[in-house]
């Protein structure tokens, strides 16, 4: 079914209803776009944000409604088309055209895919019983939080941030808590060893049990309800008993519907310092967006809330002819327990040519720690310091080398970090 549109209006479709596709809509607003706008999502809620998802709401610490990227009325009020519960299940190219599940055919002008990420999925025996969660949606959200306000034992698999977070929030709820995790610490892969004993200490100080290297070899039903979870089997036989459990081991980009309409895909949707893909016409934003970042000089998918929230306003000026570049530095945040921290830059701490510098009072979880190459600083995270971020992008942008010492001196601002003794 066709849907009836003046052809002469020009006509912008954006694919994906999180925060990248309504931070988009808001852009192209406001950056004085005036013709037909459609924003359309595959989940029956109006745009929200996830981040309260493992933190504040999941707490029940912030309102529902706080979630919530705009108002409801918003969407009318700036003449954006906004489709929920309704899938687009492909893209003609030639025609620029959009089809949904429902039928419908959208032509558009300029197209944004802001499709975000899926969860990955635990490929064990017992996976599908009920109690096994993950946490990506609002819904997934809700349903956790009545699980966890009856859930004596929680067993949460993968110590990444999604995982630790729903820890510390299990724990804040007075659960008890299993975190299992396959590497030898938690962020390991993110952090390095050094940084991620911080986070280690910080869950076990709190009563979670935390077992790694180990790895899930099935999830087996509760003796009283066969539907349901009851315990995690890990391949060394052992058996922990569980009300629930959490499955955070990761995302994959939601690529498909790129890769089927022939756009150049790895490890999400290819895309330049402009936001455009291969096709011209067709743009893309947030967890699925694989860009070339002009200072890092290398693709990048980043799976945080910043790049959700910036990425979309290059993408609107770009389809409006304007020559935007993205060039942010990567950011996230976390929040766990007692500490805050956020973290700037990129870095494999993997490589041995890294050192990590750390200006502050490691065990009091008061500090910066610097990952270093060849004396310029590539990544920064500040644990309970405030106030540090301009100074930290500041030095990882410069490219200047540093003085390790006077880094690493908290009596020495960081803008002097850069002066050699």
């Amino acid at each position: 079914m066709a849907v009836v549109a003046d052809p002469s209006t020009p006509t912008f479709v954006v694919i994906g209803a999180g925060l990248a596709g309504a931070k988009a809509a808001e852009a192209l607003r406001a950056e004085g776009f005036d013709g037909r706008l459609v924003l359309l999502g595959s989940e029956p809620h109006r745009p929200y944000e996830r981040p309260p998802l493992s933190k504040g709401y999941l707490l029940g610490r912030s309102d529902r409604s706080a979630v919530f990227v705009h108002p409801a009325e918003w969407y009318e009020e700036h003449r954006v088309e906004l489709r929920l519960d309704v899938a687009a299940v492909g893209i003609d190219r030639g025609d620029h055209e959009v089809t949904t599940g429902h039928g419908d055919r959208l032509r558009y002008d300029k197209l944004l895919l802001a499709t975000g990420a899926s969860p990955r999925r635990l490929a064990v025996p017992g996976s599908d019983l009920g109690g096994v969660r993950c946490l990506r949606s609002l819904d997934d959200c809700d349903d956790l939080r009545a699980e966890l306000g009856d859930a004596a034992e929680v067993v949460v698999v993968g110590a990444g941030w999604i995982g630790l977070e729903t820890a510390a929030a299990a724990r804040a709820l007075g659960a008890e808590v299993t975190v299992l995790e396959q590497a030898e610490l938690p962020l390991l892969r993110v952090l390095g060893s050094r940084m991620a004993e911080v986070f280690a200490d910080l869950h076990r100080e709190h009563g979670v049990t935390l077992r790694c290297g180990v790895a899930v070899s099935a999830i087996e039903p509760a003796a009283a309800d066969p539907m349901r979870v009851g315990a995690v089997r890990l391949t060394d036989g052992t058996v922990i008993d569980a009300d629930t459990v959490v499955v955070g081991i990761g995302v994959s980009p939601n690529d498909g519907l790129a890769r089927s309409c022939g756009l150049n895909c790895d490890n999400g949707i290819l895309v330049d310092r402009h936001l455009v893909t291969s096709d011209d016409d067709i743009l893309a934003a947030g967890d699925v967006a694989n860009a070339y970042h002009p200072l890092l000089r290398r693709q990048l998918r980043v799976e945080h809330w910043a790049t959700a929230l910036h990425q979309p306003v290059v993408a609107a000026k770009t389809m409006l002819g304007a020559a935007a570049t993205y060039d942010r530095l990567p950011y996230f945040f976390s929040d766990q327990y007692e500490l805050g921290m956020e973290y700037t830059g990129h870095v494999d701490p993997g490589d041995g040519d890294v050192q990590v510098v750390v200006r502050g009072d490691l065990p009091a979880r008061e500090f910066i720690a610097f990952w270093v190459r060849d004396g310029r600083v590539l990544a920064a995270m500040n644990v309970n310091v405030w106030e540090a971020g301009d100074p930290i992008r500041e030095l990882i942008r410069s490219g200047e080398r540093v003085d390790t010492l006077r880094l690493g001196d908290p009596d020495i601002p960081l803008e002097h970090a850069t002066a050699v003794p």
